[in-house]
């Protein structure tokens, strides 16, 4: 089987890496006041052995920047994510960039997004934005069908490769977050012809459940966990920052491993890893397994 190995983390690897608090503004601070720090978490997952690098734009959206009066940016900064994980590929010579489109409304609140016909309007403007320049538009941390709808219906207004990935409930992965079957996901793949289905954003426990039930022979799927205790419910309040979450102590880079090497016995290839999941973990992954091009 050949294998994807997309990147980890980048907000809570950007945190690790400074000195700074976590603002409301979550990674796009660090997209702000130290760009080079963002290329440089880019070239170390690719130097691991990523194929692919992820844009730092997974908190880009206008509602969360009209909160700090700083909208007039949105086009700007979006460009300036792509520009960089374009440039940390081209150095290291080689993989693909997967232009990052988070969720709207607020992360595992898919009550607080609106319809999909709405969404899709806000997810398009992000990948008319991104497809200059990026490989793959990647809807992340979906929580809902309807939320997952309408990502891929905005994503779809370009003419390039989605993948759809969604976060499940930490406690029982057979179901979103939103209490859905996870299995309710699957009519969406014909529907708009995506060309993979993952889960991310959840415990590597619940992904364990989610994937034999996305198994499906028309297209590759994945999975990209995080290193979290859980999602605590206060994070959850629209404002929250990521202090509020609190890091895994049992998840290093061989833990980790034991994981994925699951979720590819049971027909994942694409895996890599979310928040908390770094480029030691994914240096062990591409150590680890085989099938990953060079």
């Amino acid at each position: 089987m050949n294998i994807t190995l997309m990147d980890g983390g980048m907000g809570q690897e950007l945190l690790a890496r400074s000195s700074t608090r976590p603002t409301g503004l979550w990674a796009t601070q660090f997209l702000i006041d130290t760009p080079e720090l963002v290329g440089e978490v880019h070239s170390d997952y690719f130097a691991a052995g990523a194929n692919i690098a992820t844009t730092n734009s997974y908190n880009l959206h206008r509602d969360r920047l009209r909160f700090f009066d700083i909208e007039n940016r949105f086009a700007d900064l979006h460009r300036q994510a792509c520009t960089i994980a374009v440039s940390a590929r081209d150095r290291h010579g080689r993989g693909l960039v997967a232009g990052a489109i988070g969720p709207t409304g607020w992360s595992y609140r898919p009550d607080l997004a609106p319809h999909a016909e709405k969404a899709a309007e806000l997810y398009a403007e992000i990948a008319r934005l991104q497809a200059p320049y990026v490989d793959i538009i990647l809807c992340e941390t979906m929580s809902s069908v309807e939320q997952a709808r309408g990502a891929v219906m905005g994503a779809g207004v370009v003419n390039m490769p989605v993948w759809l990935a969604v976060t499940v409930d930490d406690k029982d992965g057979s179901k979103l977050r939103s209490g859905e079957s996870v299995t309710e996901i699957l009519s969406i793949i014909a529907e708009f012809k995506l060309e993979a289905v993952l889960i991310n954003c959840s415990v590597p426990e619940a992904v364990d459940a989610a994937i034999p039930l996305l198994a499906n022979p028309d297209v590759p799927i994945g999975a990209y966990a995080n290193g979290f205790v859980k999602i605590a419910m206060d994070f959850m309040k629209r404002g929250s920052t990521v202090d509020r979450l609190e890091k895994r102590s049992n998840l290093g880079p061989e833990a980790y491993a034991d994981f994925v090497d699951g979720w590819i016995r049971q027909g994942a290839s694409i895996v890599g890893g979310c928040c908390e999941i770094g480029p030691a973990h994914i240096k062990e992954l591409k150590r680890r397994f085989k099938g990953f091009p060079n």
